[in-house]
């Protein structure tokens, strides 16, 4: 029996350049950074003073919904929320009609409700144990956002969530494949989200010495495979498709955006936090999404990188892509629009990978910016400062995270 096609029908984003998807792809083109100084909270004493904010967010602006609802959902599903709501005012798809059963969620987060744990452990030490909100347990859980979506728009059908780090909205999109694959759903909700951009998140991620620490230039601070790169810069939002089985979307009169055809993954099992410098399980994850979409290496035109601007990630990115391509990786576009938007952790796969269909839908490349002095080590073409008006017929998105998570995604033209 032929395995089921699955198609994306509908993208929707929460970033620092805006919750639009449209006016964030020309702002990603243009080479603007959402980078810059916290306004969230004080952070005059902290060594990483700024990041990737969604400032002035209110979630009531952009989705219809009970204000009790709102208040017992985290900053991270509230992003989930909106962004889901902008992805299927896209695919213009009405989940009161047909079998409940067949729909479902699957969204991934790496550290999911920061903000609620850190606002009740202050009340925990300054008002005491009964003060805690009842609300804290079901507000923090890293599957409270795909919960939230399951309950908001009454989706019955399969309800899980992934946290593989930085890799969770990219194994989240994958593993939604499969389900549909395997048919198990028709349409699913999908991708990742992230509130990390925290007191405690901006402290822990700057004592581990994995923040750029160039409080005097934010915008230029996430500069993923220059020399000069000395960390990532934190970010948070959200990214969320609307995947369905091809003949369901066809059938109810959808508009497909691109087919998403391909999904590996691996580990590299070698440290909890650092690459495998050589790249050996990335490349492993990367053939397999490959193979997966029954393509080789030369047809895959646009990579959008993981690209964090660390100085051992972005090598052995570069590694992985080379042992891969070979020859061809001298003919790819390669881009990390981490460079705009700051690295949103679980909710990056999510993100790009409507990147990935925009730069299908647009022919075009989005830039890495910041890329002023090109690290030898990294000797790929990263699409450096300018958008690039190009043939792509296949892109690929990578995800890497903490704990060696490897995931990509294939995502082509819809024929």
């Amino acid at each position: 029996m032929s395995r089921r096609r699955v198609v994306v029908t509908g993208l929707g984003v929460v970033t620092p350049l805006g919750c639009e998807l449209d006016d964030v792809w020309d702002a990603l083109c243009r080479g603007q950074s959402g980078v810059g100084t916290i306004q969230r909270f004080d952070c005059r004493d902290f060594k990483v003073r700024f990041g990737g904010e969604i400032r002035q967010f209110d979630a009531a602006t952009h989705i219809q919904i009970d204000s009790r609802d709102l208040r017992r959902a985290d900053r991270f599903s509230q992003f989930a929320l909106v962004a889901a709501e902008k992805a299927i005012q896209q695919a213009g798809i009405d989940f009161s009609i047909g079998d409940a059963y067949r729909y479902g969620v699957l969204v991934g987060s790496g550290i999911g409700g920061l903000d609620e744990i850190e606002l009740q452990h202050s009340v925990l030490f300054d008002r005491g144990p009964d003060r805690i909100s009842p609300f804290m347990i079901p507000k923090l859980i890293i599957n409270a956002a795909s919960g939230n979506l399951s309950v908001h728009w009454k989706l019955r059908g399969p309800n899980t969530a992934v946290c593989t780090a930085c890799a969770s909205g990219t194994n989240a999109i994958g593993d939604a494949l499969r389900m549909i694959q395997n048919n198990m759903a028709d349409v699913m909700l999908t991708g990742g989200t992230e509130a990390a951009l925290t007191p405690m998140g901006i402290a822990g991620f700057a004592r581990m010495g994995a923040l750029s620490v160039r409080n005097q230039a934010p915008q230029e601070a996430s500069r993923p495979f220059d020399v000069d790169r000395d960390g990532f810069v934190l970010a948070e939002g959200a990214g969320i498709l609307v995947l369905e089985e091809l003949e369901f979307a066809q059938r109810r009169g959808a508009r497909i955006l691109a087919e998403i055809c391909g999904y590996g993954l691996s580990s590299d099992a070698t440290h909890l936090t650092s690459p495998d410098p050589q790249g050996t399980g990335a490349a492993r994850a990367i053939h397999a999404a490959i193979a997966d979409a029954g393509l080789k290496p030369d047809d895959i035109d646009y990579i959008n990188a993981h690209g964090t601007s660390t100085p051992l990630g972005d090598v052995a990115e570069t590694n992985a892509i080379r042992s891969v391509f070979g020859q061809h990786a001298d003919a790819l576009a390669v881009s990390s629009t981490k460079s705009q938007l700051g690295h949103l952790l679980g909710a990056s796969g999510g993100v790009e990978s409507a990147f990935c269909v925009n730069a299908l839908l647009q022919q075009i490349a989005p830039p890495t910016i910041n890329l002023d002095n090109p690290d030898p080590a990294c000797d790929l073409d990263y699409v450096p400062h300018e958008p690039r008006s190009m043939r792509i017929r296949s892109a690929m998105k990578n995800s890497f995270g903490f704990g060696g998570h490897n995931a990509c995604l294939v995502f082509r033209e819809f024929r």
